[in-house]
């Protein structure tokens, strides 16, 4: 969904803050305990099985049904088709065989939630990277928001401490929608801060959520930035990131991973060429908007997770924890930006330079 929905959501509920105007409770929690509790996932274009954002979502309800609050028999999961068309058709057939909470996994569904909350008042929704209801929160509806920007900040910095070129890329998926964005932003001001003079190549998929599923691009765009002098780039491409790290290996060059942690998914000739990921803990908020129904105290408005909230971070794991890649002179800088971050001393953009 491009800017066009943002402007037609924004026009019709304004630009409010909800974060300051939500109730600490909703109504609709249900308290119901583990065992009753009904819970759908939407998954957006790409699906289980895209290495990133969707299997973020999966890893939330996994940790859920470990805990206990849910059973997994109670659980249902539906995919958007390749095109995207059946997103609102999901999140009515989860709503309608009586789920007490719907993740839709994504902001392409704020605009048909917002449509659609409203005949289900008995079903919450928690979206993620939503952007529904921002005028006044919907009784039944939560945005779970990220600090991608924050998180994105460390990996720059990281990329820009590894560097030996002096260049950096940034492999964007949807353009347009002001989300991506923040990832580029953050990537850029992390680097600049180490590296004023870095230069840094920007390459967009598409316009749509196609962008998110189409790793052949990737590959080429990668390659491209690759040719043109960087000797690291990061994605933020969902599935399309993929091909990053097909590039990655032909041209033997680093490579920055997103939303999870994608060297432990990787193949062993990627995982040695992945310099780190930037951690967006969509598995932790999808496990605390479960949690808050199980217990009955849903919240609607907006949820918001920074680096203050472990909600963005960076991965350190046994393939980069070295000197060839994440080294713990990088790992120490790191820790001291992120300090600098969560006590206000240093603003993260949101938006690109430009």
């Amino acid at each position: 969904m491009a800017g066009i929905a943002l402007a037609l959501v924004a026009a019709a509920c304004g630009g409010g803050n909800p974060a300051d105007t939500s109730p600490s409770g909703g109504e609709n929690g249900g308290g119901n305990g583990g065992s009753d509790v009904q819970v759908g996932i939407a998954y957006d274009v790409g699906g289980r099985n895209d290495q990133s954002f969707n299997d973020a979502a999966y890893r939330g309800l996994q940790a859920a049904i470990d805990e206990n609050l849910v059973v997994e028999e109670n659980t249902n999961e539906l995919e958007a088709n390749q095109s995207g068309s059946n997103r609102d058709d999901n999140v009515v057939n989860l709503a309608e065989q009586g789920a007490d909470l719907v993740v839709p996994v994504g902001f392409a569904f704020s605009e048909g939630i917002q449509k659609v909350a409203p005949d289900f008042p008995e079903t919450n929704f928690a979206i993620v990277d939503g952007f529904a209801c921002l005028d006044k929160p919907c009784e039944n509806v939560s945005n779970l928001t990220f600090k991608e920007h924050e998180g994105s900040f460390l990996v720059g910095a990281a990329a820009a401490l590894k560097s030996e070129a002096g260049t950096i890329g940034f492999l964007g998926g949807q353009q347009g929608t002001g989300l991506i964005e923040k990832f580029e932003a953050g990537y850029a001001a992390g680097a600049q801060a180490v590296n004023p003079d870095i230069e840094i190549l920007v390459e967009y998929i598409g316009d749509t959520t196609q962008a998110f599923v189409d790793p052949t691009k990737g590959e080429a765009l990668s390659n491209s930035m690759y040719d043109g002098g960087a000797d690291i780039v990061y994605h933020a491409a969902g599935l399309s990131g993929s091909g990053l790290f097909k590039a990655a290996v032909s041209q033997n060059k680093l490579a920055i991973g997103v939303d999870s942690d994608q060297s432990l998914t990787a193949s062993p000739e990627q995982q040695k060429l992945i310099l780190t990921s930037m951690l967006k803990r969509v598995d932790t908020a999808v496990h605390d908007a479960i949690q808050q129904v199980a217990e009955g105290s849903f919240k609607p408005g907006t949820q918001v997770f920074g680096l203050a909230e472990q909600g963005v971070g960076y991965a350190v794991n046994e393939f980069n924890d070295n000197e060839q890649l994440l080294s713990k002179d990088i790992q120490k800088k790191l820790e001291d930006y992120k300090k600098q971050i969560v006590s206000g001393e240093i603003k993260v953009p949101t938006e690109p330079e430009g």
